[in-house]
């Protein structure tokens, strides 16, 4: 397989009041999708389905994230997802929680031949 990156995107979610990890990484993901609309598919006159969809998810508590249920938010493609130590943890003022920052990366790549002539 020739794995070929054509995009990265970026994107921040957080969980303001309920300490919420999947929440977060989910806010972060949809922050990062939903402010492109990517034609790679039909540039490349490959199926939507034929886009394989890395997703790197960065929070205090990686254990604490629901991969599965972030799975759920690709409408299309192969996405898989890892979550690493990321993120922050922003205390508030009041001692009374904490609130969560996800940070995402998504890269979109598809399997391309390479031509060597």
């Amino acid at each position: 397989m020739a794995k070929t990156r054509m995009v990265t995107q970026f994107g921040m979610g957080t969980s303001i009041r309920s300490r919420d990890y999947t929440q977060a990484a989910a806010r972060a993901i949809r922050d990062a999708l939903w402010h492109n609309s990517l034609n790679l598919a039909t540039a490349f006159d490959f199926p939507r389905e034929a886009m394989l969809i890395d997703v790197e998810v960065g929070v205090q508590q990686p254990e604490a994230v629901d991969t599965a249920a972030l799975l759920g938010i690709f409408p299309y493609g192969r996405p898989t997802v890892r979550v690493v130590r990321g993120g922050l943890d922003v205390a508030k003022p009041d001692g009374s929680g904490l609130t969560v920052v996800a940070n995402v990366a998504i890269v979109v790549s598809f399997d391309l031949e390479r031509s060597h002539d």
